[in-house]
C-alpha cells in the first residue's frame, strides 16, 4: 500500500494479490435507465473485481452496462457499469434493478402503504406506478457505479 497526502487530499493506492480477484456475472445489453429494456436482450459473461469492493457476499453480487438517462440524477449515466446485490433487502429510496411485465429497468424505489413507485432522477422521464395487473419483480439493490470519465 503507498500513500500519497497533500494540502487537502490523502490518496491511499491499494495493491492486490491475484487470490483475492472475483468474478462476478455482468450483462453487457444494457439496464434501461429511461423505458424498460425486454430481458431477453442479455447475454452473461463475468467481470473481475478485487473482493474488497464488495465485501462478505460477493456471490450475490452482479453488474450491469446502463443503457439510458432516466438515472443522470444521481450520477448513474448512460454507459455506467453498476454493481447489484440480490441479497439485500428492497426499501424505500433505494435503486433497484427491476423486471416489470418482462422488461428490466433501473429506479428507485418509492414505497407507499398501498403501492410502489419507481422513480426516475431526471426530469424528463415520468413515474412509474406498479399496479395489481403489473408482473413486477425487485432482481436487487444498486450498490455501486463505475463510471468512464
Amino acid at each position: 500500500m503507498k500513500v500519497i497526502h497533500s494540502e487537502d487530499v490523502t490518496l491511499e493506492f491499494l495493491t492486490s494479490d491475484m487470490t483475492s480477484i472475483i468474478e462476478v456475472p455482468y450483462f453487457d445489453g444494457g439496464v434501461a435507465a429511461g423505458f424498460p429494456s425486454p430481458a431477453s436482450d442479455f447475454e452473461s459473461l463475468t467481470i473481475s473485481f478485487d473482493k474488497e469492493v464488495f465485501g462478505s457476499s460477493p456471490s450475490t453480487i452482479f453488474c450491469a452496462r446502463v443503457s439510458g438517462h432516466s438515472m443522470e440524477g444521481v450520477g448513474i449515466f448512460d454507459g455506467s457499469v453498476i454493481a447489484v446485490d440480490r441479497l439485500l433487502e428492497p426499501s424505500d429510496n433505494k435503486i433497484a434493478v427491476c423486471v416489470i411485465n418482462g422488461e428490466f429497468t433501473l429506479k428507485r424505489l418509492k414505497v407507499e402503504k398501498d403501492c410502489i413507485w419507481l422513480m426516475p432522477e431526471n426530469e424528463s422521464f415520468q413515474p412509474l406506478k406498479i399496479t395489481d395487473s403489473d408482473e413486477f419483480e425487485i432482481w436487487g439493490i444498486v450498490t455501486h457505479c463505475l463510471n468512464k470519465f
